[in-house]
């Protein structure tokens, strides 16, 4: 286990590495508790470092000997790896090691999974596999030999050679090592072959457990349809003879890109209609895009060091949502991508463990892949691709590629790339990668003699460490609707770059209605004045798709905020009007229709109300929000079974857009309709779904109503044997629990004999929608704060990662009345004091409390 004593690492004391390596030659001879790893490096002095300090990374591992140049050597070991006396010019390293990948829960570097042997070496696992220089900057070519009487031996790269027992990979592409990959096992694959615009012929291999193969079709599809949308939209083909994906289930992350071996979590490549909903369908296909992308963003084109990790991970999120627009359409994806961003990065920038895009210091890498990361860094790149433009974009990344193939590089030689295309400055428009929160926009109107003038100032809120805050270089996407809803003004990106700023608009008939933010062209919030009648309208008429939903969004947001400051009343008129018109416009997509009639997040209220300076009652917000759901349920009653029975399909399942879509809206109402018919239509759904989709949305629809507790032990002894239905039916339960209910049932579940709390799905499966249900995770005994700590407790000496990543469960603390403050700082504090907590969990922990 690492040192839990916090070290902290300063973007500011970047330092070239003294040495690079030229070739790393590896041999491996797997055993449970006993393998040894064979290293041959050849390594040169770097002319652009001063240091000629020689220092390997290192932990967990028996060194057996060392030798440079064929001469043994005797480094000095230390917990976090070695020191030698080395030659002044070039030579080759060579060491054995023996590490014991049974022993290895933490999942990262070499460890074993269901008598797989896997690795999972970003960012900093590689080094418990053997000495190395483990950080992103050095670059080798890798070849690797394998030995062991398991019949599939993989690494990166493509295979030179293989016999009884043994095979030998080469990788001629340099890569740092966190892009290593080995996996052994008794394994079968779901083959395929494609040809690259290059012309080059690419055997493609999913590799999974014999019971999965039928799993395997839409992943194998998924990724094909990745490539050839590389090619098309960024001229980036594939350049190695053979792709591997291989299901891991034990497995921390959602997969990883490992050049020409990328190691999935099996919840991430596996699907079928009859164990996988349209849900799974569109996460293993924006999965298996993003890694699969990552072969030019991430790995022919690296980062430096691991401040600058959005550099991949923002760049590769924007294009996997590009990639998932083109083929199922941008509308319902930029809306569905808003959601999370609004629900998951915006609740982070709003507390403790706000950090910027590119942070400037860390105790702990593992701890910064976070939706500030991905989510808000491809929101930096789709905001340069709106100031630049479509060919503009183009341009800077065809130069970015061209400049920078085979480098590890900065924020600052990407953003260059674009002001040589483009000839833009971004001097001011690099904040964003520094500077932390999420911006607010206060905007106020007036018109005057024909002339219509839009008043915007910007203010980001201070963060921790961050209290000084200045204006940002942010595109805000405008158009001008008239009385009619006809546009006077086709969307217009402004450009605000200023605390303050004044944009007006001549030669008006009347004064328009405004749509502000179209496309959400930046990752802010707006507040300005307007009516619920004006949301109407914009729901009605806004020829944005993205602002329409907002609208709608609006309507409920602001009566629920004023239902939960009142205590309860009745439901807005305005907003009814609003929801049955889109749900009786049978031109507007289904899954549109099916986001506009879902409600803000309990916590997304919670959010709202402490920004606007109330605390906010997790009880309240809850028996709030529900008493709408109730509302609407009765009073759309008729159009709510009209538009369910029209979205019946007839058609054999397929997961494609327009079913999904249909099915979504139907599901959508199908959970309101619960609520006056005691479950009955649900039921009928249950007992005639012939896909995972429907019988999920009822199993859930009938929870929500007390309804399910036959339906769920018939699901579950369906589907006992299938670990990632069982994942799904864990968490369900809890999801749809009473308030009160919630942590007695997650604490039953735990006793379960499927809960495997040392895999990491199961433990999210059951604690991730605990800390998911607000009302339920917030009981104001506590005792939801307490399940939770006790088992992380439990979990961190095992597996750090995840326990770290659990803990932003508490990431709302400052948020909520001085009792629940009190309550989570003290299950914070009893972890915090647990003796030999990981080095993960102590700075998460520390962070939160400070």
């Amino acid at each position: 286990m690492k040192d839990a004593a916090p070290q902290t690492v300063y973007l500011s004391e970047y330092m070239a590495p003294g040495w690079l390596v030229e070739s790393v030659h590896l041999t491996f001879r797997l055993s449970p508790d006993t393998t040894r790893v064979l290293s041959r490096i050849a390594f040169k002095p770097n002319p652009d470092s001063p240091s000629r300090d020689f220092a390997l990374h290192g932990e967990d591992l028996r060194l057996i000997s060392a030798a440079i140049d064929g001469q043994s050597v005797s480094p000095d070991v230390n917990p976090a790896g070695l020191t030698c006396a080395v030659p002044d010019g070039p030579f080759t390293w060579e060491a054995e090691v023996e590490i014991a990948p049974a022993r290895n829960t933490a999942l990262e570097g070499l460890y074993m999974s269901n008598g797989m042997y896997c690795t999972q070496c970003e960012a900093e696992g590689f080094r418990k596999i053997t000495y190395y220089p483990d950080r992103p900057d050095v670059m080798g070519v890798f070849t690797v030999r394998i030995e062991s009487e398991l019949p599939v031996l993989l690494s990166n790269g493509n295979p030179m050679a293989s016999g009884d027992g043994w095979a030998e990979w080469h990788d001629p592409w340099p890569k740092p090592s966190y892009l290593f990959a080995l996996v052994a096992g008794d394994l079968a694959a779901h083959s395929d072959q494609i040809t690259t615009m290059e012309g080059r012929q690419v055997a493609l291999n999913l590799w999974v457990r014999a019971p999965d193969l039928d799993k395997c079709a839409f992943g194998m599809g998924a990724l094909k349809r990745s490539m050839v949308w590389d090619e098309k939209v960024y001229g980036r083909a594939y350049d190695l003879d053979v792709f591997n994906i291989v299901a891991v289930d034990d497995f921390n992350m959602g997969a990883m890109e490992n050049k020409g071996l990328n190691i999935f979590n099996s919840s991430a490549i596996l699907a079928n209609q009859v164990t996988s909903t349209d849900a799974d369908f569109q996460r293993v296909e924006a999965i298996i895009a993003h890694e699969y992308f990552h072969n030019w963003t991430g790995n022919r084109i690296t980062c430096r060091d691991w401040f600058q990790l959005c550099l991949k991970e923002g760049l590769t999120v924007f294009r996997d949502q590009s990639f998932t627009g083109d083929l199922h359409g941008h509308a319902v994806k930029r809306i569905a991508d808003t959601i999370t961003l609004q629900n998951r990065q915006f609740s982070e920038d709003a507390g403790p463990l706000a950090h910027p895009v590119r942070p400037e210091s860390f105790v702990e890498i593992n701890n910064f892949y976070t939706a500030t990361v991905y989510e808000k860094g491809a929101e930096i790149v789709g905001m340069l691709k709106r100031l630049v433009g479509d060919d503009g974009y183009r341009a800077a990344l065809d130069l970015y590629f061209d400049r920078h193939d085979g480098q590890a590089v900065t924020i600052e030689e990407w953003l260059a790339a674009f002001t040589d295309a483009t000839g833009r400055d971004l001097t001011q428009f690099k904040l964003w990668y520094a500077q932390a929160g999420t911006p607010h926009l206060t905007v106020t109107e007036d018109f005057k003699d024909g002339t219509y003038s839009l008043h915007i100032e910007q203010k980001t809120p201070e963060t921790p460490g961050q209290t000084n805050k200045v204006p940002l270089h942010i595109p805000v996407a405008v158009g001008l609707l008239d009385a009619s809803g006809a546009e006077v003004l086709p969307t217009t990106l402004l450009e605000l770059t200023q605390a303050i700023q004044t944009f007006t608009f001549d030669n008006l008939a009347a004064k328009p209605v405004p749509s502000i933010l179209r496309g959400f062209s930046a990752p802010v919030t707006v507040e300005r004045t307007t009516s619920a009648g004006e949301n109407v309208f914009l729901l009605a008429h806004d020829t944005d798709p993205y602002n329409r939903w907002a609208a709608g969004r609006a309507l409920s947001h602001d009566m629920l905020l004023d239902l939960i400051r009142t205590g309860g009343g009745r439901l807005d008129a305005g907003y009814l009007q609003g929801v049955k018109a889109t749900l009786n416009d049978d031109a507007l997509d289904p899954a549109f229709r099916a986001l506009v009639l879902q409600l803000p997040s309990e916590t997304d209220l919670a959010i709202a109300l402490a920004a606007a300076g109330d605390t906010p009652d997790p009880d309240l917000i809850h028996t709030v929000r529900e008493s709408v759901r109730q509302g609407t349920a009765e009073a759309l009653a008729d159009t709510l079974a009209t538009t369910f029975a029209a979205m019946r399909i007839d058609e054999p399942f397929a997961p494609v857009a327009a079913q999904a879509g249909k099915r979504a809206l139907g599901n959508a109402i199908l959970m309101l309709l619960s609520l006056t018919d005691d479950g009955r239509a649900a039921t009928e759904q249950y007992n005639s779904a012939d896909n995972m989709t429907q019988s999920y949305a009822a199993l859930a629809a009938l929870l929500s109503v007390g309804a399910g507790d036959g339906a769920a032990q018939r699901f579950y002894e369906k589907w006992q044997d299938d670990r990632l239905v069982v994942n799904k039916w864990f968490g369900i339960q809890i999801a749809m629990a009473k308030p009160g209910d919630a942590v007695p049932v997650a604490k039953a579940l735990t006793q379960h004999t499927a809960f495997d709390w040392k895999n990491p799905n199961r433990f999210r499966s059951v604690f991730g929608a605990l800390a998911g249900h607000s009302a339920g995770f917030h009981q104001a005994d506590g005792s939801g704060y307490d399940l939770l700590a006790d088992w992380l407790m439990r979990l961190d000496p095992v597996n750090p990662q995840t326990t770290a990543r659990m803990v932003t469960a508490f990431e709302g603390l400052r948020r909520y009345d001085s009792d629940r403050k009190k309550l989570m700082r003290a299950a914070l504090a009893k972890i915090r004091d647990k003796q030999g907590l990981s080095r993960d969990t102590t700075e998460m922990v520390l962070r939160l409390l400070s």
